[in-house]
């Protein structure tokens, strides 16, 4: 299973599920497939209206369908697996009392499977509006409802249909980066190697793809694509929405982290309109975390994915839009409502209020040829995806901070051997005592301190050779791997807010409430200006009115998940304080 969507059920499962994952779904068919009773049906007829189809009629078509949920009352629903090659497979056959749909229909976006009229049907749709007000509205229903969605998605994701289909030759640098983006996301997707698939190779003589045409991609609804951009992917899977540009939203939180997501939960579960804009993967950085022990609530741990897409889920339930991917170009404050355009087009969309948890971008280190390499040797997170990659090899990871402990720790269940490198001496002063124990507990993991890549060597196929230098003795040797992950920290993503005047501090991190006060007068103390003329201001408000700013990318703020998610939470009392005295033609905008 590539992702850990099934943690996001009461019944906790496994981090990483075995291989009897698939039965442990079977075991619970019933929770997959529920029959409704009578009462729930009751419950669900006022958020829905009735629709009549004849037998063998097309119901919903993958890739081409948008619903909520169907809920049969008469006949049934055949459900077919759909892969764009034409492939199908039975999946089931909804009856009286059963319901169609998976996680995508809480958001509206296309289906991803076919279904078919069998007998005489009579459904009541609940399109995805209503849906989630049904799920609000009757809670222990609505956590059934949930439940069978979330394993439906799990199922296809587990036997790779239902989603896109990548083909290309293996290790080609491209696809890494499509199926990391797609697995992140939790969406189903199967990679072809036209060399040992007779339709991938079929579909290769047909469109005759020059090198720079690859890697080819189906998308559900059948539809080709040449060498596509991961927003071209979420176009086609309708995680990319298009955006009314005339619509003014309560919040626009810029960032999905932990931070952003606790703040697009928060908010809209009390009535806020909200859209979060993410560039890469709802969970950010946090995503990447194979393990995190020290959260509170999870004595056995929870990995980034996992707790990330809880709250993805909860953020749907609650009716945030969601956009992947969708990185922001530009803050515009000069004008009410706050503008937040669109990296690379001209799109602006409006808000009253804009939460800043863009957290950070990687850093990567200053080696000649580095870009050659990313994603065919070189990765900057450690998921299921990069794990089989480097199954049975020896991998060099650099850093020594909890996010690079626990890659180590996850990563050394797959590689044969798994070479830390630090600068440092040693990681008491970087890492958490227990993951520093874990990884002496841990016999194919070898700490290599006051040491660092100095050269990277290959070709076009991908890494071949790193060059290490020990910095104590000046001396340098060559490792034969393929595999190298950095985690080497991060610097803020604020370069696109400096249009707007949002006040940063010398390393970039945006500074917010007392601390932008601070600087003001440290700034302004010669022309006279002293605190009590300076305006009030938020604890997480920036020196912008109406835009504030939560989580890693907040200077001050504690680097750790849990204070991210409070900051996300704390910050949506300061937004309704700040709606609440908005002059009377600002709040009618």
């Amino acid at each position: 299973m590539s992702t850990s969507t099934a943690e996001l059920l009461p019944e906790e499962t496994p981090d990483e599920p075995a291989p009897s994952s698939a039965l442990n779904l079977e075991q619970r068919s019933h929770q997959i497939f529920p029959t409704l009773s009578a009462t729930d049906i009751r419950h669900m007829q006022r958020f829905g209206h009735v629709v009549c189809f004849k037998n063998g009629e097309v119901i919903f078509a993958a890739g081409k369908t948008s619903f909520g949920l169907m809920l049969v009352l008469k006949g049934g629903i055949e459900v077919n697996r759909y892969d764009g090659l034409g492939n199908t497979s039975y999946v089931t056959t909804h009856l009286p009392g059963q319901f169609s749909g998976e996680v995508a229909q809480l958001s509206g976006r296309p289906a991803l499977g076919n279904g078919h009229a069998v007998g005489d049907v009579e459904v009541l749709v609940v399109p995805s509006e209503s849906l989630r007000q049904l799920l609000v509205a009757h809670a222990e229903l609505g956590e059934r409802i949930v439940r069978a969605l979330i394993l439906r998605r799990v199922g296809l994701i587990e036997q790779a249909s239902g989603g896109p289909v990548i083909v290309g030759p293996r290790g080609h640098g491209r696809i890494h980066t499509l199926q990391t983006f797609l697995q992140a996301n939790g969406h189903p997707h199967i990679v072809l190697d036209p060399e040992h698939e007779r339709q991938a190779a079929d579909l290769m003589e047909h469109y005759q793809p020059k090198p720079e045409d690859l890697p080819l991609v189906v998308c559900p609804d059948g539809a080709v694509k040449k060498n596509p951009s991961v927003v071209d992917i979420g176009r086609c899977l309708g995680m990319l929405p298009e955006l009314d540009t005339d619509k003014v939203w309560d919040v626009i939180v810029v960032g999905a982290g932990p931070a952003g997501l606790a703040t697009a939960v928060y908010a809209a579960s009390e009535g806020l309109s909200v859209l979060a804009l993410e560039t890469r993967a709802y969970g950010g950085q946090a995503g990447a975390s194979a393990r995190i022990e020290n959260y509170l609530g999870f004595p056995t741990g929870v990995s980034g994915r996992a707790l990330a897409g809880r709250a993805y889920v909860q953020a749907q339930k609650f009716g945030v839009e969601v956009a992947i991917p969708a990185p922001a170009g530009r803050l515009i404050c000069d004008t009410y409502p706050l503008q937040v355009e669109m990296c690379g087009s001209l799109q602006r969309l409006q808000a009253k209020t804009v939460v800043l948890s863009c957290g950070a971008r990687y850093r990567r280190p200053s080696l000649a040829n580095l870009k050659q390499f990313e994603g065919k040797g070189v990765y900057y997170w450690a998921s299921p995806v990069e794990a089989k990659l480097c199954k049975t090899e020896e991998i060099i990871l650099v850093g020594g901070g909890n996010s690079a402990g626990q890659a180590a720790v996850f990563l050394s269940g797959y590689a044969s051997k798994v070479h830390m490198l630090i600068r440092k001496d040693s990681l008491s002063s970087t890492m958490s005592s227990y993951l520093i124990e874990r990884i002496q507990a841990t016999p194919n993991i070898e700490l290599h301190t006051c040491t660092e890549i100095v050269a990277l060597e290959g070709d076009e196929d991908g890494l071949r050779q790193v060059r290490v230098r020990d910095a104590r003795v000046g001396e340098e040797r060559d490792y034969d791997v393929c595999r190298v992950f950095l985690f080497i920290g991060a610097d803020p993503n604020t370069g696109w807010l400096e249009d707007c005047g949002v006040d940063v501090d010398d390393h970039g991190f945006i500074r917010t409430g007392f601390d932008v006060t601070k600087a003001q007068c440290k700034a302004n103390f010669a022309n006279g200006v002293y605190p009590r003329d300076l305006p009030a201001r938020a604890a997480l408000e920036t020196s912008v009115p109406g835009v504030f700013a939560i989580g890693d990318v907040r200077a001050t703020s504690t680097k750790r998940v849990a204070a991210a998610v409070g900051e996300g939470a704390a910050v949506v009392s300061q937004i309704h304080q700040f709606l609440a005295n908005l002059p009377l033609d600002k709040v009618r905008t």
